[in-house]
């Protein structure tokens, strides 16, 4: 984790209204360059409010968002992937029609021809560019060519993953539950990933309500409620109860 400079993301007094449901009540985070923070809660808690503040879909109606020490204000989904905030949610957003490559390069095909309205994909480099992208994050998809429909959770996750990787490196990704639903030799496999991307010094933020994965991928962990940031503990220095009684409420709140 690198820790010199500003931090890489820092939301102050952040709020958030939906009629008269208070989401968020002032909620604060920093994470530094490089840092992983896993994003715990109960059900409520503002964690998914939280990650759509950050990434637009559901701006915040007040509050200040700094990337690197700079104010920037996040109206939309297309603001923060100007600034180089992605995320992935639990459904992939994946075409299940198309195979691996397609999916890679959805929405930015490479041309090997082009005429007036007609064009041809380069699908050669797609299925290369592909397959080295796969092979740096250490991926194994035995069939590229199958429709991503028929691939398991786990590698419909790493195709998610792929596809944001290749688009460049993202200043945060942020991921939403990326184990849930996913068998315990998938979950494996994703998680290995995971600590693969923060090894590589991408910053993340992961919602997740499974503390086991949380402990094994994060160097924090911010725990919310009732719309706050309650605390801010190092992976390292509490244990799976500790955080459980944070949640809950039953210990006096703490900061790392």
């Amino acid at each position: 984790m690198m820790e010199t400079g500003p931090p890489l993301l820092e939301v102050e007094n952040i709020e958030k209204r939906f009629g008269g449901v208070r989401a968020l009540q002032g909620a604060s985070l920093s994470i530094a360059e490089g840092e992983t923070v896993a994003l715990v809660g109960d059900n409520g808690a503002g964690k998914s409010t939280l990650v759509k503040a950050v990434a637009g879909v559901q701006p915040a109606d007040s509050g200040t968002i700094r990337l690197r020490g700079r104010e920037v204000a996040i109206r939309s989904a297309k603001d923060a992937g100007a600034l180089g905030v992605e995320v992935l949610y639990q459904d992939l957003a994946l075409a299940n029609t198309l195979d691996v490559a397609a999916n890679v390069f959805l929405g930015d095909e490479p041309l090997w021809l082009k005429l007036g309205w007609f064009s041809v994909p380069d699908t050669r480099r797609m299925d290369a560019e592909t397959a080295a992208t796969l092979d740096r994050l250490r991926i194994d998809i035995p069939d590229p060519k199958r429709p991503v429909a028929n691939l398991s959770g786990g590698q419909r996750q790493a195709v998610a993953i792929g596809r944001t990787i290749h688009r460049g490196r993202r200043e945060l990704l942020i991921l939403d539950e990326p184990t849930a639903a996913l068998g315990v030799e998938e979950v494996r496999k994703v998680l290995a990933l995971l600590r693969s991307l923060r090894d590589e010094g991408q910053t993340m933020i992961i919602v997740s309500h499974d503390l086991e994965h949380v402990f094994q991928v994060s160097d924090r962990i911010a725990v919310m409620r009732q719309g706050r940031v309650q605390a801010v503990v190092r992976t390292s220095e509490v244990t799976k109860t500790d955080i459980v009684r944070l949640i809950v409420g039953d210990i006096e709140d703490a900061v790392a």
